[in-house]
């Protein structure tokens, strides 16, 4: 039997034992360990459906070569070869799609996410590529029909803003924002320039897995809670209550912040979700830094200060730098059709982590 069919013959023994777990009456009590088995249960059903695909070929390739072997009649023996002709030209896509199949999943890809836009170097030109770029995953959310909400936001002394936060409620939203991550660094003649000279901007993207309770047990005795004026749009009723609030994780001083709703109540409830997945970001990065000693990702290291992407205008290019891939769209990116850029991600990422599996 090859790799690929005792791995596969393992994955099928393990999809029985959840199928027959998942019928437990005491398994079905337990709301959170039932939800997980189903969860794994799905995921099992597709390997094990390509797995029958993979053994039925592997047995009809080895049938129709003892045939071949066996046979003396001309006309059984030529229905062999092209038997096993077809069959040998299947057979790569087929273990192909199993390989991608067997890629280890992230968890925290089916989570929703938390994103949160800075300006960097550049000052008032930083703080409209962030309003640019804010405008650009918004309209990426339009497109794939996912609903988002501003959480935070200050905004810049001309215009655009020096920092906004969003929460993405979306299935998945984590796993396809993750490589956005980092620094976006923008080329073009800025709107405060008059002598039309490009300038170079940058502004931070940190994306987050949005943390639930069972992810990380928030210790409330730890939290410091202030409460303050909202600043900025909102109209009157805003600057006058002290609806904003501030909540500080005393052992690490990790801040969420959350001021854009009306209620006290809702801020704080959204300010206790993003301190949660900040502290839980904390220890996700550990882990990755435990596992970047075994093998060195180049498309999702978690370093928040590394260039990651260009913007140049005169141009009319992006270009990615983890993958080198440059795209001359620039017009139409701008306008959220990103995809392609996080297709390219995404397939880097599968090729490395095919290669941590071979190794």
């Amino acid at each position: 039997m090859n790799d690929l069919l005792q791995k596969l013959e393992a994955i099928s023994i393990r999809f029985k034992e959840v199928g027959t777990l998942i019928v437990d009456p005491d398994i079905i009590a337990d709301q959170k360990r039932y939800a997980k088995l189903m969860k794994e249960y799905k995921d099992l059903e597709e390997i094990v459906a390509v797995y029958k695909e993979y053994k039925s070929l592997i047995d009809n390739l080895e049938s129709s070569k003892e045939l071949l072997k066996e046979e003396t009649d001309p006309e059984m023996r030529e229905m062999a070869k092209m038997e096993i002709d077809e069959l040998e030209t299947k057979r790569p896509e087929v273990e192909e799609t199993v390989r991608m199949m067997l890629i280890p999943k992230d968890p925290e890809d089916e989570k929703s996410a938390i994103m949160e836009l800075r300006a960097g170097t550049g000052g008032d030109e930083a703080c409209i590529f962030v309003e640019d770029c804010f405008r650009m995953y918004t309209m990426f959310f339009k497109e794939r029909g996912w609903n988002y909400e501003i959480t935070n936001s200050n905004e810049g002394t001309v215009k655009g803003y020096k920092e906004i936060t969003m929460n993405i409620d979306a299935p998945a939203a984590y796993g396809v924002l993750k490589f956005e991550s980092g620094v976006h660094r923008v080329q073009r003649v800025p709107e405060t320039e008059s002598q039309g000279r490009v300038h170079t901007s940058a502004i931070t993207v940190a994306v987050l897995p949005e943390a639930e309770e069972v992810d990380f047990d928030l210790n409330m005795a730890d939290v410091r809670r202030d409460t303050y004026r909202a600043s900025g749009a909102g109209g009157q009723h805003v600057n006058k209550t002290e609806s904003a609030i501030r909540l500080t994780h005393i052992p690490t001083g990790v801040v969420a912040e959350c001021q854009d709703g009306r209620s006290q109540h809702k801020n704080f409830e959204k300010a206790i979700s993003m301190l949660r997945s900040r502290l839980y970001q904390i220890e996700l990065d550990k882990i990755q830094a435990e596992r970047a000693d075994h093998r060195k990702s180049l498309v999702s290291t978690g370093d928040r200060s590394a260039k990651i992407r260009t913007y140049n205008y005169p141009q009319g290019r992006i270009t990615d730098h983890r993958i080198n891939k440059t795209l001359y769209k620039l017009d139409a990116f701008m306008n959220g059709d990103i995809q392609e850029m996080i297709d390219a991600l995404k397939m880097a990422e599968n090729a490395e982590k095919l290669k941590g599996e071979e190794v």
